[in-house]
């Protein structure tokens, strides 16, 4: 039953951004594993019945957000998996905002509150994390923008876009 899978909400970053994480997802992450492109996700586990609810403050929360400026801060050990930790100083305001509107839907990791990152790789063995971490490490910051929200339905392993947010453009606009 499609429409009672769980939600996922994550960011839209910037094309460039977007292939820059994608490229090494693609080189780092197992690929029978990797369903989905690389993300930042805000919320993990939304209720699937309250897809209309959620999309209406998505939509809210976007039309008053212009887009944002990020950047990496190095590697994030993820134990079997390495991610890129992502500075965004307007993020954990907006995911706060959403998270205090749904706050009786939150399941224990998006309780947890935001650690924004992108994740390059995940259920490998530690050897295998650890040369990753190294590699990343030594990589130059990635920056661009987080352009809007995306609203996914997981479907046990890859995940279905319902629909995107855009952010207004710092001109005033809608990208």
């Amino acid at each position: 039953m499609t429409g009672q899978a769980p939600l996922i909400v994550t960011v839209s970053l910037d094309k460039c951004a977007q292939q820059a994480f994608d490229t090494l997802r693609a080189r780092h992450f197992p690929p029978e594993r990797n369903f989905v492109p690389a993300h930042l996700t805000l919320f993990h586990k939304l209720p699937g019945h309250e897809r209309v609810r959620v999309g209406q403050d998505l939509a809210a929360a976007a039309g008053r957000t212009e887009r944002l400026n990020f950047h990496t801060a190095g590697a994030m050990d993820l134990g079997r998996g390495a991610a890129l930790r992502i500075v965004c100083p307007p993020l954990p305001g907006l995911r706060s905002a959403l998270a205090a509107v749904w706050a009786d839907w939150l399941a224990p990791q998006d309780r947890a509150g935001l650690k924004p990152h992108v994740t390059v790789q995940n259920k490998v063995d530690r050897e295998t994390a650890l040369g990753t971490l190294a590699h990343l490490a030594a990589l130059p910051e990635i920056t661009g923008d987080v352009t809007g929200l995306l609203l996914w339905r997981y479907l046990g392993g890859p995940w279905e876009l319902e629909e995107r947010y855009p952010f207004r453009t710092r001109s005033g606009g809608i990208e």
